[in-house]
């Protein structure tokens, strides 16, 4: 097919409409383009849900194995299982999914062995350039001798694992109502749960890529509404919602409200740290609540603040020796995990911290969540660079703001902050703010943007 790889080969990942931008001759090219530029000898391969999975993931194990390379198929997991397996096995792999976006959609997330990333600066431009040559001359030629295609179960050792990084002895008995959102969490969360003193109240956890009943993504409110409403009817502690891939978890508390991502960071950091013996390196983006630091230098951390984005993270997470790391976006990475994300185990770690005390998870994340945010507000400009600008001039001469160029732009005062930093792909700011109080978030918020929008 005549495909436009600049469309479907994204900073981070591949994902395109299955079968308009991308299909299985194209998933072939990708799998031998992605063993030559790793150098692989051998790779796992899994694949999520959605219909077009299966096909795609055994295009990409025969163009590898047509290059000698020996491939083992892991079947349905999750993002979070297929690092488990490149970290255990220490292999190279690559996860078919397109997360929480439509049905239509899919995509290749690939890691190195050991779960190291693979992004533009990091293997994706090179596979990129190589499967687009080999669209115009041909597929390679075969090697001698291809590789075998075996299977492998890794759904009890990804399982193991996650409840081996954490002390889940002291944990009472609670009710957790969980919302797969037909992804791959329905996967996943039978096993990992398994044997723990929890009454599991399931919500969509059948398998199935069209997503019938809410679209899988947990950072828009509206799906988690169900969510919500079922917590609050079973007299739940808490509620748990996976994305498509079930690598990000968004947690609900005993009330049906959301816990903001910033305060799970912050829970699982005082955790990790503590783990740690009271020492080492957390890494946040910028955007998170400045909660997130406070707690890490209050349990004996350092906290290191990021650029937006999971591969600034991992860099950072791997170059600093970061115990732990947390986005807004509900990522989080963990050392122990090949410095990789998974929100299974980030929930594991709310399910330790509230199963170990006898209060709500309300009462719990108080500590955690101390200032009032904004979320994230797109508006949409005609120059990017010209709203910035104006924003600075805005608050560039008030001798009690700080500024810095770390992520598009941000401005901090004693008691708040915001951040305005430009979408890569369409002509969007995104703004987040933060305060101490409703009232002085709602006035810088509005402030600045009659600045973007004005």
């Amino acid at each position: 097919m005549a495909a436009d790889l600049a469309r479907i080969v994204k900073a981070y990942d591949v994902r395109g409409v299955v079968p308009d931008q991308w299909d299985e001759s194209l998933a072939e090219l990708f799998g031998a383009a992605f063993v030559q530029v790793t150098g692989a000898v051998a790779i796992v391969v899994g694949h999520d849900m959605r219909p077009s999975s299966p096909g795609l993931s055994r295009a990409f194990a025969r163009g590898a194995a047509a290059r000698g390379v020996d491939v083992t198929e892991i079947g349905l997991c999750s993002t979070d299982q297929l690092y488990y397996a490149s970290g255990a096995l220490d292999l190279p792999g690559a996860m078919f999914t397109a997360s929480h976006n439509p049905a239509q959609y899919n995509g290749i997330k690939m890691c190195r062995a050991g779960a190291a990333p693979v992004g533009q600066d990091t293997g994706l431009s090179e596979i990129r350039e190589l499967t687009e040559r080999w669209m115009r001359e041909g597929a390679p030629e075969p090697a001698a001798t291809p590789g075998t295609i075996t299977s492998r179960e890794t759904l009890p050792d990804y399982a193991a694992y996650l409840r081996s990084l954490v002390d889940l002895t002291s944990v009472r008995p609670l009710k957790v109502v969980v919302d797969a959102g037909n992804g791959m969490g329905g996967h996943t969360v039978p096993t990992v749960f398994e044997g723990l003193p929890l009454t599991l109240v399931p919500m969509y956890f059948e398998l199935d890529g069209t997503f019938p009943n809410h679209e899988a993504n947990p950072l828009d409110p509206a799906n988690i509404v169900d969510l919500q409403r079922r917590v609050r009817e079973e007299s739940a502690d808490l509620g748990l919602a996976f994305d498509g891939d079930a690598d990000r978890c968004f947690v609900v508390d005993e009330r049906g409200e959301p816990v903001p991502p910033s305060a799970i960071t912050a829970l699982v950091a005082a955790r990790e740290l503590t783990r740690h013996g009271g020492s080492g390196t957390v890494i946040h983006n910028l955007i998170t609540s400045r909660a997130v630091p406070e707690v890490v230098r209050e349990h004996g951390g350092t906290p290191v603040r990021t650029r937006v984005g999971h591969s600034f993270i991992k860099a950072e997470m791997a170059s600093s020796g970061a115990i732990f790391g947390g986005e807004h976006s509900a990522h989080y990475y963990f050392k122990d995990f090949w410095n990789a994300d998974t929100g299974m185990l980030a929930a594991l770690h709310v399910v330790a911290a509230l199963g170990g005390q006898n209060g709500p998870l309300s009462s719990l994340v108080a500590q955690y969540d101390r200032y009032v945010g904004s979320g994230e507000i797109n508006s949409t400009v005609a120059d990017q660079r010209a709203s910035l600008a104006r924003i600075r001039a805005a608050y560039g001469d008030r001798d009690d703001l700080t500024m810095d160029d770390l992520d598009g732009l941000t401005v901090a005062a004693s008691d708040w902050w915001f951040n305005v930093r430009p979408s890569n792909t369409e002509p969007l700011l995104r703004l987040n703010a933060e305060a101490g109080d409703e009232a002085t978030m709602t006035k810088v918020r509005d402030e600045v943007l009659a600045i973007i929008r004005g």
